[in-house]
């Protein structure tokens, strides 16, 4: 049978790309705004020794800044949106690469900016909100830059710090030629000894499917791969501690936590209480390891068998237009203007639907402020249909958060950037649950809710434990050597999964093909979203109209306030492990069901 290969871009119909002519409506309006763009480094340059000397030129920088900001913005989100839809095309790389050059020279022309502004002394501050009130705007951004005054050094000191900084990307850019580039591993065979292609594309996909020979085989040929190159990892992981540890003793930080967790203005509270919210609810792993050994009807569960489906035999065949109005059904309890503008999204180019040759893979959305761009390789599943509540979820955010707020405060943080779209895979999932009468795709569904909990709530929190572990490794002067990280790691698996499981030596090796490792404390933040999405879900669902104001004041608060502020006003505390006991206990509940489903 011939393979059936993708449309090249031009062959999309236009009701399926998104509309990226709303931001320049043509090559040659971008180049003029990119060319017009290059003089912003000289003119942030001109303010260089003004701003502590005069409020009227503190308060005409910031201006500046934000004016400066909407185009940059427009022109980022272009170059990067253009190159997306054909990678092949060196025109758009070449735009991307101009971009990201002017940015590098635009924050070399600005690095004078933080240390002027911390300079100024407080009641010299003070008298300049009086002479300029134009500046009470920036008070909160002002206040942000100059709460962190004892984590600055003099400007000498900053440019040698900065000069150092650009080795600390090592680590992380050494990993991903290894991981993405340069390491392969051998075929895995199946039952009938065919051979099967493993990359890190194919993995998880060979994981999933009902052939356990197959499932065992990839394992295999993925982990005894990488355990030949373990002490390469180790010593490209050990790299990066010692530059976060010495980012954080440079800047006067207690450790590397509370240095990575000050810039997004999260009390490192909040990590610790998850982990121990989830070390508190391990009975309900515990269980779930139990069911899926159970279902699948294994003497032994082993590490390949956590992917392989325990529902199967359930047709999941969604068109793109039946995923839309499943979706727009699943959010109304948000409201008709809720519904009304994604329903515009859709109809108004901002969702790129269909893979074509070369487009990026994935799904994301991106922030434009003249409206969201939504890219999705849509593939007529559940797993697409989710995909598209999860982008749209990203896409009203930022629409609200642009449309309510000023530029100096409308780019929210990223520690809330995943409560919207979980909040509306949620959503989804409740609507599909409770609208489906079939036994066996309820427990199909309920399948896929499980995975959610098990590979966000739990298998997150287990990363961030072990993010931290190996930090606090570092801090105590201790060797941080393979045989430490892999002792760790099998450690927190035996932890996270109970003696339900096998512990197959192989998986002590996992950590070295994650790259959230290298992300500095990123990886928290998936299972923090996914908790509060759920509280808040069922918090509007069980709710009346003020529960939905207060969700949708959320949505519309970019970075107005601290990230557990804004949350707090949503009606969910992040400092209080209820957040994430109330999440795992609906876990709980889905587990109930299930095993009552299946009996």
């Amino acid at each position: 049978m011939e393979e059936k290969k993708l449309p090249k871009r031009g062959e999309i119909p236009a009701e399926f790309r998104w509309h990226i002519e709303d931001l320049y409506p043509s090559d040659e309006a971008f180049e003029k705004a990119l060319t017009d763009a290059g003089e912003f480094p000289e003119q942030i340059a001109s303010y260089a020794g003004k701003l502590s000397a005069s409020a009227k030129e503190l308060l005409a920088y910031l201006k500046a800044d934000d004016e400066m900001t909407v185009i940059l913005e427009d022109i980022a989100n272009y170059a990067n949106r253009k190159s997306d839809e054909d990678t092949s095309v060196s025109l758009y790389s070449g735009y991307c690469d101009r971009v990201n050059a002017l940015f590098v020279q635009i924050c070399s022309a600005a690095a004078f900016a933080v240390p002027e502004i911390i300079s100024i002394e407080d009641d010299d501050m003070e008298r300049f909100y009086k002479e300029e009130p134009g500046l009470e705007h920036y008070r909160l951004a002002i206040d942000r830059i100059r709460k962190k005054r004892e984590h600055i050094l003099s400007p000498e000191e900053e440019r040698i710090a900065a000069m150092a900084g650009e080795m600390s990307a090592t680590p992380s850019t050494v990993f991903n030629f290894l991981d993405n580039a340069d390491i392969k591993f051998p075929d895995a065979e199946d039952k009938d000894g065919n051979k099967h292609i493993v990359t890190h594309g194919s993995y998880i996909p060979l994981m999933q499917g009902e052939d356990r020979v197959l499932r065992k085989s990839a394992f295999e040929s993925l982990y005894h791969t990488y355990t030949g190159f373990e002490n390469t990892y180790t010593a490209i992981l050990a790299g990066h501690l010692k530059t976060l540890a010495f980012n954080a003793d440079v800047h006067k930080y207690e450790n590397t936590l509370e240095a990575a967790l000050d810039s997004t203005e999260v009390p490192t509270e909040v990590y610790y209480r998850l982990i121990d919210a989830v070390h508190a609810n391990m009975d309900k792993m515990y269980r779930y390891v139990e069911l899926r050994k159970k279902l699948l009807g294994v003497d032994e569960l082993h590490y390949y068998d956590l992917y392989a489906p325990m529902v199967s035999d359930v047709e999941d065949k969604i068109t793109y237009d039946e995923a839309k109005e499943t979706v727009l059904e699943a959010v109304k309890p948000l409201g008709e203007e809720y519904v009304s503008i994604m329903r515009g999204g859709f109809d108004g180019g901002w969702v790129d639907v269909y893979e074509n040759e070369n487009k990026c893979s994935g799904a994301y959305s991106a922030g434009a402020r003249v409206h969201p761009f939504v890219l999705l390789n849509h593939t007529d599943d559940l797993q697409s249909e989710f995909t598209i509540a999860h982008e749209m979820g990203h896409a009203l955010h930022s629409y609200f958060s642009n449309k309510f707020q000023p530029v100096t405060y409308a780019d929210y943080k990223i520690f809330v950037a995943e409560v919207a779209s979980t909040f509306n895979e949620s959503l989804l999932m409740q609507h599909l649950l409770k609208t489906t009468t079939d036994r066996k795709r309820r427990a199909f569904l309920i399948n896929y809710f499980l995975e959610q909990f098990r590979t966000t709530l739990y298998r997150q929190t287990m990363f961030a434990e072990f993010e931290l572990k190996i930090n606090e490794m570092q801090a105590r002067g201790e060797a941080v050597t393979s045989d430490a990280l892999c002792k760790l790691y099998g450690e927190l698996n035996d932890l996270y999964f109970g003696e339900g499981i096998v512990h197959d030596p192989e998986i002590d090796h996992e950590w070295q093909r994650i790259p959230h490792f290298y992300y500095n404390y990123y990886v928290y933040q998936y299972a923090t979203g996914f908790a509060a999405a759920i509280a808040l879900s069922q918090r509007v669902l069980n709710g009346g109209q003020q529960e939905v104001d207060d969700y949708l004041g959320f949505l519309k608060g970019g970075c107005s306030k601290t990230p557990i502020d804004l949350l707090k006003g949503a009606g969910v505390d992040m400092t209080d492990t209820k957040v994430v006991n109330d999440a795992l206990s609906l876990f709980g509940s889905l587990l109930d069901e299930m095993e009552s489903l299946m009996k």
